[in-house]
């Protein structure tokens, strides 16, 4: 007969009690590991919750001081604000009191003149020659030049020249707010707990939820450009363009133009058509120099700014006169996403699907301005409307 005391799979004794001591002290260890995670995940929770509740009393007492600073800069401004109303309108009263009186002292000599004339032309009608002989001499006399100083009236009453130095100064506060608010969004950053960023887009659709509009700012083109399509669209030509004056900003001896809008704080994205020959499509700070003829005015060619250089055969990448080529299919569409607070700027092929030519990481730390470089004559770039 067969022996069915192992049937099931049942062990000896001596060894059936091995295996199950052996898992039982598997199981002890495993069961003490997972206590000991328990208990650093709840150490974890804790640390956490205590460094939110410190994160939320400090954003607290810092969103209070920085009530007050801001509240003390609106004052500022509002007053520099009623100290410009007020000046020009004593101005005003000071110049309108001086024509008032110039106009009393006028209309009087007016009235005086006119009772003058009517005297002589009585006179001159009389037939009483006795009267006419005595008042004649006296009425004959010319009249007294008057002593009245001579008023220049201003009939620009527009104060154009008070606007505009308003108007420069507004600018020269937003650019400082702009770089002051890249130096405290980093601070910001730095000091925050943890960090959870949105992951990288990873088609077209969900690069386009960073799209951005941008327009091209005439007083930064060269007089090679050309500027259509409601400043959009830049072409070069080789006749110089007319224009209205010779902005400070304007890029002299290089063809290149940027946008009006500085990016930073955030995440942009936008698109780029370009047609025949060359042109480099980058970003820069503002302080970028417009005048010079060397090459360190050119995108790309010195540490403010970063450009793609796309020509009909192939790309490269440039930063501070370092090239960095790049082997891929031309493509007439190009795609620019700016993760601003990642410090990434990252150029990309626009077809069917979006193929990565390069990437920037640094670190940025002034708004950044997106602008061309048309190399060749009669190429155009275009910035795609994308909604």
């Amino acid at each position: 007969m067969m022996d069915t005391s192992q049937e099931g799979g049942t062990l000896p004794d001596c060894a059936g009690e091995g295996f199950y001591y052996s898992i039982q002290k598997q199981l002890g260890e495993t069961q003490t590991e997972i206590q000991q995670r328990i208990q650093e995940r709840l150490k974890e929770v804790k640390e956490l919750k205590q460094a939110v509740e410190s994160l939320k009393r400090s954003a607290c007492i810092e969103i209070k001081e920085s009530e007050k600073i801001f509240t003390e800069l609106i004052r500022s401004i509002e007053k520099i604000h009623t100290e410009v109303i007020e000046l020009i309108g004593a101005n005003e009263k000071a110049a309108v009191n001086q024509a008032e009186g110039r106009m009393k002292k006028l209309e009087h000599e007016i009235a005086e003149l006119r009772r003058r004339n009517a005297e002589l032309k009585q006179l001159s009608e009389t037939e009483d020659h006795i009267h006419f002989l005595q008042n004649s001499q006296s009425l004959c006399a010319p009249p007294e030049a008057g002593d009245l100083p001579s008023v220049t009236v201003n009939t620009d009453i527009s104060f154009g020249a008070v606007r505009k130095a308003v108007s420069e100064l507004k600018d020269h506060i937003e650019d400082f707010c702009k770089g002051g608010l890249v130096k405290i969004s980093t601070t910001v950053n730095e000091v925050a707990v943890y960090s959870l960023q949105a992951p990288e887009p990873r088609n077209r659709a969900e690069f386009l939820k960073y799209s951005c509009q941008l327009t091209l700012d005439p007083n930064t083109a060269n007089r090679q450009l050309c500027l259509s399509e409601g400043n959009r669209k830049v072409t070069r030509r080789r006749e110089t363009q007319r224009c209205a004056d010779d902005a400070p900003e304007r890029f002299h001896n290089w063809a290149q133009v940027l946008c009006r809008e500085g990016l930073s704080g955030t995440r942009c994205y936008w698109e780029i058509e370009w047609s025949r020959g060359g042109a480099s499509i980058g970003v820069t700070y503002k302080g970028i120099s417009r005048k010079g003829r060397d090459e360190s005015c050119v995108l790309g060619f010195n540490d403010k700014s970063w450009s793609l250089f796309c020509s009909d055969s192939s790309y490269s990448a440039w930063h501070n006169n370092n090239e960095t080529a790049i082997t891929a299919p031309c493509s007439p569409r190009i795609g620019v996403y700016l993760d601003f607070n990642a410090g990434t700027l990252s150029f990309y092929g626009v077809s069917d699907t979006m193929t990565l030519l390069h990437r920037f990481q640094t670190t940025f730390t002034e708004p950044l301005y997106p602008g061309f470089w048309l190399r060749y004559y009669d190429p155009t770039v275009t910035i795609s409307q994308l909604n």
